[in-house]
């Protein structure tokens, strides 16, 4: 069943594309018509391909991968970082710090300089700092916290990236193609395809059309850990049941341990005394065919 419907997209205006004039050939393909000079998108394909990126999302959600939201136009700002906040997933609402995935050690460091200055606050180090110092350092906290506070919890590269607008993050998209990182985006009848894994045929310049799409998103996000957290709380139980069953056949080991002295020493009268002796005789007896061995080889070196 699709996460949406017709009537719900073009309620939307999802629909709406760019002037006629500034179109790219490559989104022919998802151009129904076009009105007043204006490209109409086909809302039969923008379904298809929500529901492939919703389902892809999901999946890497459900593994425990994060997802990285891009958008810094003014419209979609507010409303990436509310529902990219809300499943606990990273995101870049102000300007896109170049580098920032081709150069992710370096950001990481920047972010790691911020927990520090976090650390002499609690511990009270940042009281002890002349007033100009502290000025200068809550000032460069307030700036690192602007461009890298969203992203403080992404310790390594996310798995995927959802973009809004690909022209105006183009930089954040040509470095996900350089590391292999499948870009999922939103792309407009201006814009071009080929370098997105995964495209949404839509309107990006309307607030609505951004919510709806990113509220459905968010949605198979959310189901995505949901059905992880619920994996998690199964496998918990049957691990204590596993365990259970290892701790009585290590105490019956132990028990077994325990009693094996006991038994050696019952079994030792049980040993028989002739055939010890036997033994004995056996190995006292000299060899009867050690004489006829050598006195051949002496005759010979004769």
């Amino acid at each position: 069943m699709p996460r949406t419907n017709f009537q719900e997209l073009l309620d939307a205006g999802v629909h709406f594309g760019h002037l006629a004039r500034k179109w790219n050939p490559k989104m022919a393909p998802y151009i129904f018509d076009q009105k007043n000079g204006i490209h109409i998108i086909d809302l039969h394909k923008s379904i298809v391909k929500i529901d492939e990126a919703a389902n892809v999302m999901k999946q890497l959600a459900r593994s425990g991968r994060k997802i990285l939201f891009v958008a810094t136009k003014k419209q979609a700002k507010d409303i990436v970082a509310e529902k990219a906040a809300a499943v606990n997933m990273p995101f870049v609402t102000e300007r896109w710090p170049g580098g920032m995935l081709t150069n992710f050690p370096t950001i990481r460091k920047a972010v790691k300089k911020m927990n520090t200055i976090d650390k002499m606050i609690e511990d009270g180090t940042f009281d002890t700092l002349a007033k100009r110092e502290r000025l200068q350092i809550t000032r460069q906290r307030a700036k690192l916290e602007k461009n890298l506070g969203s992203i403080k919890d992404l310790s390594r590269l996310p798995s995927a990236l959802f973009v809004v607008d690909v022209q105006k993050e183009m930089n954040a998209v040509k470095e996900a193609n350089r590391l292999n990182i499948p870009v999922i985006a939103m792309v407009d009848t201006c814009c071009d395809p080929t370098p997105i894994d995964y495209v949404i045929p839509a309107n990006d310049d309307a607030a609505k059309s951004i919510s709806f799409i990113v509220d459905v998103l968010c949605q198979a996000v959310a189901e995505g850990l949901n059905e992880r957290k619920i994996e998690k709380e199964k496998e918990t139980p049957e691990q204590g049941d596993a365990q259970a069953p290892a701790g009585k056949k290590l105490r019956s080991r132990k028990a077994k341990a325990d009693e094996a002295p006991e038994t050696v020493v019952s079994a030792q009268p049980a040993v028989e005394t002739p055939a010890v002796e036997a033994a004995e005789a056996a190995v006292a007896e000299p060899a009867p065919a050690e004489a006829p061995v050598e006195a051949p080889a002496a005759e010979k070196a004769e």
